[in-house]
């Protein structure tokens, strides 16, 4: 009998865990819809805009990295907060205030985090010619920035709340937006590159435009609910609250820190691969979409594994906090497997996907990138499972251990293997992925060790 209720408790985790990240899972695939989108529309529109759209977004992500990661320290505040609320009764008002303060905080936080970015992607064209990028592509790219930066303010905001909507296990609205969003997108980016003749330009301002409207609706989707309007969730928006804001700044720094250095690696391939010409990152910009695409998937399981563990948590259930990380490993993992697999089959018409056959330089570039797919369809395991035990370590509020076990795996160990693989070891593009998935495996398997150990 007790086994019986045990295998139950594990079916229900499943399904607990499924229903949550089902919708978190389709609103990242519906954010890398909006940069697959641009890039798809920038491959036909020229291959140096396509490599000058890849540039700027390497660094407008690298520069959004904080004030993401502060966002996402919302995720485990409040789903603790509620978890403990369930526990203590569930219809008081503190952990109702609790949750207000906390979604608060982490809008303020960000809002702190912005300001430097912006000042560095005002001047992008400057900063990439000093990485040593060609001074045109440079330029460029910088069209792009000065248009997408003004929206990192919205998407942050976004973050923030479907945090909130998670750790009250009511995601789909999140999910209804995001898909707006890219209903939205497609025509106003198609309008600003190619009528209205802004190309880089016209796909950063659509980015803007997005994101602005995706939290605009969710703003007004919870106002409206019968539910989340109790919590009055900008209420006294205005009044500091530094008790909280510490905590999310100890929370959220070394989540940051662990996605600027992520962010940052990848970042840094990018920027690599403008050594080797226009083809070579044109071809990155193929394979680092798909990829990103696929890892939507783990990175929505991650964060439900997230909300489950932290409810767990907040109501005492050590042994369901561990489930819920569990289940989260098996369902990312097994995901990945899968697209490993479809990576190393699929690649030629993958990267044509992306392509125009008759713009100039396509066929080099689709040749680079089915090399450079299957070679990221080899590291999708390792991949995916980083992630998902990120996420349930993050439930446990655990996330400066996992930000330095992200400075071994990818900046001691992935990258430098990887530019060495480039420059020395005469694999070009081919080697700085192949560190890169190196890196990747290492940091996945220093995070299972760990989650084993805080989860035993």
């Amino acid at each position: 009998m007790p086994a019986s209720r045990d295998s139950a408790a594990w079916r229900a985790e499943a399904r607990a865990t499924v229903a949550l990240a089902g919708p978190i899972v389709l609103t990242n695939l519906s954010q890398m819809a909006l940069a697959l989108t641009e890039t798809a529309l920038l491959g036909r529109f020229g291959t140096r805009e396509l490599a000058a759209g890849m540039l700027a977004a390497s660094l407008h992500f690298a520069m959004l990295a904080p004030a993401l990661g502060l966002a996402l320290a919302a995720a485990p505040l409040q789903a603790q907060i509620r978890g403990h609320g369930r526990v203590a009764g569930g219809a008081g008002r503190g952990w109702v205030r609790g949750m207000r303060r906390a979604t608060r905080a982490s809008l303020w936080a960000v809002v702190l985090a912005i300001l430097p970015a912006w000042a560095v992607l005002w001047e992008s064209a400057a900063v990439l010619r000093a990485l040593g990028q060609d001074p045109a592509l440079a330029d460029l790219a910088q069209h792009y920035t000065r248009g997408a930066m003004f929206g990192i303010p919205a998407f942050c905001a976004f973050i923030v709340l479907r945090g909130f909507l998670a750790a009250m296990e009511r995601p789909a609205a999140a999910m209804w937006v995001s898909l707006g969003a890219v209903a939205l997108n497609l025509p106003v980016a198609w309008a600003l590159i190619f009528p209205a003749g802004l190309g880089v330009a016209g796909a950063g301002l659509a980015i803007t435009v997005a994101n602005a409207a995706m939290v605009a609706a969710l703003l007004v989707l919870i106002a409206r609910d019968r539910v989340f309007r109790r919590f009055r969730i900008l209420g006294r928006f205005w009044r500091p609250d530094a008790a909280r804001t510490k905590e999310v700044f100890l929370v959220g720094l070394p989540i940051a820190g662990a996605m600027l250095l992520e962010i940052g690696v990848f970042s840094a391939a990018a920027l690599a691969m403008g050594w080797f010409g226009a083809i070579a990152v044109g071809a990155h910009a193929i394979a680092i979409q798909t990829a990103s695409t696929t890892f939507m998937v783990p990175l929505g399981i991650g964060q439900a594994a997230t909300a489950r563990v932290g409810l767990a948590i907040g109501a005492g259930d050590v042994a369901g906090a561990a489930r819920a990380g569990w289940v989260a490993v098996a369902l990312g993992g097994g995901f990945m497997l899968a697209m490993a697999v479809t990576l190393l089959v699929a690649a030629p018409g993958i990267a044509w996907l992306f392509l125009d056959p008759g713009v100039p330089g396509a066929m080099e570039v689709a040749a680079l990138g089915t090399m450079l797919l299957r070679i990221a369809g080899l590291f999708q395991l390792g991949d995916g499972l980083q992630v998902v035990v990120a996420g349930a370590l993050r439930g446990l509020k655990d996330t400066r251990v996992p930000m330095l076990f992200a400075a071994l795996g990818y900046w001691g160990i992935g990258l430098p293997m990887g530019l060495a693989l480039a420059q020395f070891g005469g694999f070009g593009p081919r080697g700085i992925w192949m560190g890169l998935g190196v890196g990747l495996a290492v940091v996945a398997g220093l995070m299972l060790l760990r989650w084993r150990r805080l989860s035993a």
